[in-house]
């Protein structure tokens, strides 16, 4: 199935996906982690450009969690720094396919230089119209939800008043709309703390490829077996 023939049957406003496989794909031929990394965000650039292709308003890359930091120091600091560079060097490709770039995480617990580059993309980047690439960067479901919770607090909301669309508002871009389809690559099948809110009613596709194998005729393949799935969101169809 071509390009506009998956527009035409409906495409997922919002799409997430987990970019796992980069350490194996490196470890099979025999390179460090990080290449796998630098490989990776080769991978990133061209699904992005792909679901902007197709008109999806959102895609949501599970960039860096906040359990990343156990990771060795070499690694976490290559990963720090290819954030940094890919974000400061990449406007053009933002430009030609009018990406707009958003950041989901805690920022304040980032090195300042890459705090930087994040805000500095954001603003970059607002009056694009296209796709909108949300980098989860230092981010972790659960301390999103705990730092919604602390918002709600320290704003004097009472609980009464709490309701699911008031700490939805709470959360670190509340525009953000629900996720449609999560992909995880890389063979495992779990989410990894990854969006559990925004994930209730997503539809999960898992493959075995590896993140820098991923490619746009599987990204569309993915898009098309959302297509077939039966989404009732707890309701039985025609009552």
């Amino acid at each position: 199935m071509n390009a506009e023939e998956i527009i035409a049957r409906g495409v997922p406003e919002h799409v997430a996906i987990i970019m796992d496989g980069n350490g194996r794909w490196a470890k099979k031929r025999g390179l460090p982690r990080t290449a796998g990394h630098k490989e990776g965000l080769t991978s990133a650039k061209k699904i992005v450009a792909a679901a902007a292709k197709l008109g999806i308003k959102y895609v949501t890359l599970y960039t860096f969690s906040t359990e990343n930091w156990k990771r060795a120091q070499e690694e976490v600091g290559y990963l720090m720094g290819l954030i940094k560079g890919h974000l400061r060097a990449e406007f053009e490709f933002y430009k030609k396919n009018g990406i707009r770039v958003e950041h989901i995480g805690d920022l304040s617990g980032l090195p300042s230089d890459v705090q930087t580059e994040i805000i500095n993309a954001k603003k970059d980047t607002e009056h694009f119209t296209g796709t909108t690439c949300v980098l989860a960067i230092n981010y972790g479901s659960r301390d999103e939800i705990v730092r919604g919770i602390k918002k709600l607090i320290s704003n004097g909301v009472s609980a009464d008043s709490i309701t699911e669309d008031t700490f939805a508002k709470s959360l670190d871009i509340p525009s953000l709309p629900p996720v449609d389809l999560m992909i995880r690559t890389g063979g495992e099948e779990r989410l990894s703390n990854f969006l559990l809110w925004q994930c209730a009613y997503a539809e999960f596709v898992f493959t075995d490829t590896l993140w820098p194998d991923y490619n746009e005729d599987e990204f569309c393949a993915d898009i098309e077996k959302f297509q077939q799935r039966n989404r009732r969101f707890g309701g039985v169809p025609n009552q």
